[in-house]
């Protein structure tokens, strides 16, 4: 039985046949798959902290979306939303839609992303390349409506990320992104991190990591990163003013809304990242650790290099781990391109400054000189 040009229905007319079929591909995807790299990222041996990050750019998709987007599709199927040549539809900034490009074109189904115009060209072309069509919107703030309503033209189904994000996933195991850290970190001398580190997309990550910290009882604390212009880290401190006046810089993170997916409950702490200190960490990265990363990995870093620092102040060893969410390739045109940064007024040089500072005297002053 084939998914591409199959009815989906059997003699009852029902298609249960057809999604018993489509969730047994993706299964078996998933299967074939090998877990993302953990690396672990040298710090000098006298400060006693272990720092990893898992390359989630090693997925199939190339991101941290590819799990995003099979429990999504997971769930479309086992609560009958999705059926045969049901048209996929997704509001994202990018490397949701690419990742879900991928799931629907293996299961055989059309797949649109309405997406900000400000996309990355690179990501675009991953979309049309994985068999997807892009509609572009020129207020990212109109993707929500704008999904709705081409899912509802077509009588297809808008997957809604940043609603289902957050229950589409087992947060109690079953191979989440959690259990798969602490399982690589089972035989390194600080198996149960002190800080897990991660950025504020869809809210669906952070929500899942929480979850699973508290249901099995780990010590490790959350800490998640938010860029400038973002709902999350006002929204997290329980304030209602300063919100957004403007979509965020860093492709993948940042909303200008508290999304439906985000729980607030389960973190511990946030920081709010500087746009132009995202691209330098994401630099940074490149030249100390020979890791190419997006700039929401950068983002991450950030938070990661603050969080050592304060483990340091206070004598405290142990590890931390962070995600490297994708690849530094899907953005050679604006992150990596020196002039479409200073067309946009980032200059990320003084804060690779203060990276730079702290990895050599070990003391943290936040601000470029």
């Amino acid at each position: 039985m084939t998914i591409e040009g199959s009815t989906g229905r059997n003699h009852d007319g029902s298609d249960r046949d057809w999604a018993d079929h489509a969730i047994r591909t993706i299964k078996a995807e998933n299967n074939r798959s090998a877990d993302t790299h953990l690396y672990s990222v040298p710090l000098p041996e006298q400060w006693g902290i272990q720092l990893y990050l898992k390359d989630e750019s090693t997925h199939r998709s190339g991101s941290l979306k590819h799990r995003l987007a099979r429990s999504l599709f997971l769930f479309g199927l086992v609560n009958g939303w999705i059926r045969a040549h049901t048209t996929i539809v997704e509001a994202s900034s990018g490397s949701t839609a690419v990742s879900e490009a991928y799931f629907a074109q293996l299961l055989g189904l059309p797949f649109v992303a309405v997406m900000a115009r400000t996309t990355s060209p690179e990501k675009i072309a991953l979309i049309e390349k994985f068999g997807g069509s892009c509609l572009l919107v020129e207020n990212a703030s109109d993707v929500y409506a704008t999904a709705e309503e081409v899912a509802a033209t077509c009588n297809g189904h808008y997957m809604d990320q940043f609603t289902f994000a957050e229950r589409a996933t087992d947060w109690r195991g079953n191979n989440n992104i959690a259990e798969s850290i602490f399982g690589q970190l089972s035989l390194e001398q600080h198996p149960v991190p002190e800080w897990i580190v991660v950025g504020a997309g869809t809210g669906g990550t952070s929500a899942t990591i929480g979850r699973y910290l508290r249901y099995h009882s780990h010590a490790t604390r959350l800490l998640v990163v938010d860029p400038e212009n973002s709902a999350f880290y006002p929204g997290w401190l329980g304030e209602t003013a300063g919100r957004p006046t403007g979509p965020s810089r860093i492709e993948g993170i940042g909303r200008a809304r508290m999304e439906p997916s985000f729980i607030p409950s389960v973190i511990d702490r946030m920081v709010q990242v500087p746009d132009a200190a995202s691209i330098a960490a994401m630099r940074h990265l490149d030249s100390f650790a020979g890791l190419h990363a997006g700039p929401s990995t950068g983002t991450n870093l950030w938070g990661v290099w603050q969080t050592v620092a304060q483990m340091l102040s206070e004598g405290r060893r142990g590890s931390i781990v962070s995600l490297m969410c994708d690849g530094g390739e899907r953005y050679a045109g604006t992150y990596w391109n020196q002039d479409w940064l200073a067309s946009k007024g980032l200059d990320p040089a003084p804060y690779e400054a203060v990276i730079s500072r702290f990895l050599d005297t070990g003391e943290w002053t936040g601000a470029p000189a």
